[in-house]
């Protein structure tokens, strides 16, 4: 088949590529901190009440769920630039009614339209990595992304402990640093094609030549033949994992003050402390995340992971412990949490699944982390140790989980998307047993 002028078109830098699209994971951090610590700021300064924040507050998690299912479905059906261009316009959008408007309803619809626009573009922007990126960078340039979303988490946090006592004015330049970024990331983005990847799977689609990515285009194939057993394994993995690692980014400033008579801002100097040292471990498995060495890496994160929640069950919840805590967390998120899902997801679908199945799976795993916050203050003042404990061993499920289906993995769903797929029957599981890494 002959190749269309976008197919031949010189290919912008892989590692431009991987910066403008991953700084969709860095929004993603800094939209959410800036909200919650933002909003409150907006009570002292604006008027608005505990429960309008309550509001706003679930309003962002649930929109960026729906943004990250129906944009990761758009990305496959239209193409990947389209949705990733809109989905920054909605961030600008948003970010400007947050940082000037003065009542609810602008504020609302501000919330609704970052949630949205991070939710849609997180699976699409990574799946337009993993199509630009090549075999012996495509990992790297995927941690890489996580390593953006730590710069947003302390870009956040930075602006806060600078300007946090400004007023209004600390909020605006929270919300505004937002929609600053989105907007330099739309223009950055405007240079950058569409995805060779999802080109070559739209026009075998056009020509009736059923390739794995033209053939295979379904949500119910997620759900049954070769595709659902990763699918299920990274939604258990990331849903259990995330319940832990999101308890302790919403509440951990609570636990500190009210179970280990901290103030809020002795502990977050010391979390602010924890950031560098995770960013730095990040840029240690990028350099391994593509080698025979990504699960050993996993292993050792993971029994981090596991650790890190079971100190306080183990020795209470002081000060000391929830910092200890903070680090070993450190340690195994940088390893066996959501850098390694985003390399596993772009890993076991094909082209025109891929966004498809991680904006399902960020979807799922946000909402139930959601509906676990709502009962959490309440479960940590009155049954800490007992949530703690669970916490850990449903870490460890969607751990091992992950393990058995990952561990023994040796090629990727890119070594045979262009292959001809069987002209009814559905593409059979030993074609695609391998979804990790080469060696």
């Amino acid at each position: 088949m002959a190749e269309s002028p976008a197919q031949t078109r010189k290919a912008p830098n892989e590692w431009w590529v991987g910066i403008v699209a991953g700084m969709a994971s860095y929004i993603d951090a800094a939209a959410i901190i800036a909200n919650a610590i933002a909003l409150v700021i907006y009570q002292m300064t604006l008027g608005i009440t505990p429960d309008q924040i309550g509001i706003m507050s679930a309003a962002l998690t649930i929109c960026i769920s729906i943004g990250a299912f129906t944009g990761g479905r758009a990305g496959d059906r239209f193409g990947r630039r389209r949705v990733f261009l809109l989905t920054m316009a909605l961030i600008v959008a948003g970010s400007a009614l947050n940082t000037f408007g003065t009542t609810f309803p602008l504020l609302l619809t501000g919330v609704v339209l970052i949630g949205l626009g991070v939710g849609a573009d997180l699976p699409v922007s990574l799946a337009s990595i993993a199509e630009a990126a090549s075999e012996r960078n495509r990992g790297k340039l995927l941690i890489l992304s996580n390593i953006l979303w730590l710069v947003g988490i302390l870009s956040s946090v930075t602006i806060a402990a600078t300007a946090g006592s400004l007023g209004r004015l600390g909020g605006q330049l929270l919300f505004g640093q937002v929609g600053v970024v989105a907007l330099l990331v739309l223009i950055g983005r405007l240079g950058i094609p569409e995805s060779p990847s999802w080109l070559a799977a739209r026009d075998e689609r056009r020509a009736g030549i059923r390739t794995l990515r033209a053939a295979h285009t379904g949500l119910r194939e997620l759900v049954r033949g070769p595709y659902a057993k990763p699918f299920f394994a990274l939604l258990t993995f990331y849903t259990l994992t995330n319940l832990a690692a999101s308890t302790g980014g919403q509440f951990n400033t609570f636990i500190a003050v009210n179970l280990a008579g901290s103030s809020v801002e002795e502990f977050n100097r010391i979390a602010l402390a924890v950031l560098p040292f995770a960013a730095l471990l990040s840029v240690l498995f990028m350099r391994v995340v593509d080698t025979r060495l990504r699960m050993t890496f996993f292993a050792i994160g993971g029994f981090f992971m596991i650790v890190a929640v079971l100190v306080p069950v183990v020795f209470g919840f002081t000060l000391a412990t929830l910092s200890t805590s903070l680090a070993l967390a450190g340690i195994g998120g940088s390893f066996a949490f959501e850098g390694i899902l985003k390399v596993w997801a772009q890993e076991s679908f094909p082209t025109m699944l891929r966004a498809s199945a991680q904006g399902s799976i960020i979807a799922i795993a946000r909402l139930c982390s959601a509906a676990l916050a709502v009962v959490t203050p309440a479960l940590l003042l009155g049954y800490a140790r007992p949530f703690y404990l669970a916490l850990a061993v449903l870490t460890a499920i969607g751990l091992g989980v992950a393990w058995l289906v990952f561990s023994g993995r040796t090629g990727t769903a890119f070594d045979h998307e262009a292959e001809l797929a069987p002209a009814e029957a559905p593409v059979p599981p030993a074609r695609l047993q391998g979804h990790g890494v080469a060696g």
